[in-house]
């Protein structure tokens, strides 16, 4: 079982890293998170807040936080059996979500990768994304901390997304990065 977590800021590069992924081989696919809220529903199993407080109870929810109007949860069972089927791409922006997504998969082999870019290079790529949320945006890259024991580093204002997608790729082939 193996699992590729892209860490990193709005606008860093992890939708794109991971159809790049994707392309080059197809068991890399995208978790998707569940998500409480508006907005973008694609890449996303969209639930209510009852829905969420039944995985609660369970003691299902692996981690939870809320960002732009919506929360953004990820369960347990979906993500073991996710993970069974496929090389999971989960996608992630706060430190402490790292360690909580790999204990809860500790057989699964991870690769932790921290995608990076300035902020001015954020900047662009949010306001070319035209969704009106702009400022939130950037105070969620603000708000996003240094990722300390990562795996790989990319900085995607000076590496293409094919270029870190093979370097991602070659992490698990064991070809020199």
């Amino acid at each position: 079982m193996k699992g590729v977590i892209l860490y990193g800021p709005p606008a860093a590069g992890k939708d794109s890293i991971t159809a790049a992924l994707h392309e080059i081989n197809s068991a890399y696919r995208l978790f998707p998170r569940i998500k409480v809220g508006s907005g973008r529903t694609s890449g996303y199993r969209m639930a209510t807040t009852a829905e969420i407080e039944h995985l609660r109870e369970r003691g299902e929810v692996v981690w939870e936080n809320a960002r732009y109007s919506s929360s953004y949860i990820i369960d347990r069972s979906f993500l073991i059996d996710h993970i069974g089927r496929s090389i999971t791409v989960v996608h992630l922006g706060q430190v402490p979500a790292v360690s909580e997504v790999t204990r809860a998969v500790p057989e699964a082999s991870w690769a932790v990768v921290y995608l990076w870019c300035p902020r001015d290079v954020a900047a662009t790529r949010i306001r070319e994304r035209n969704t009106d949320d702009d400022d939130e945006r950037l105070r969620a890259w603000d708000a996003t901390e240094p990722l300390q024991g990562a795996d790989l580093f990319i900085d995607t204002s000076i590496m293409s997304i094919q270029q870190a997608a093979s370097l991602i790729d070659g992490f698990w082939k064991g070809t020199p990065r």
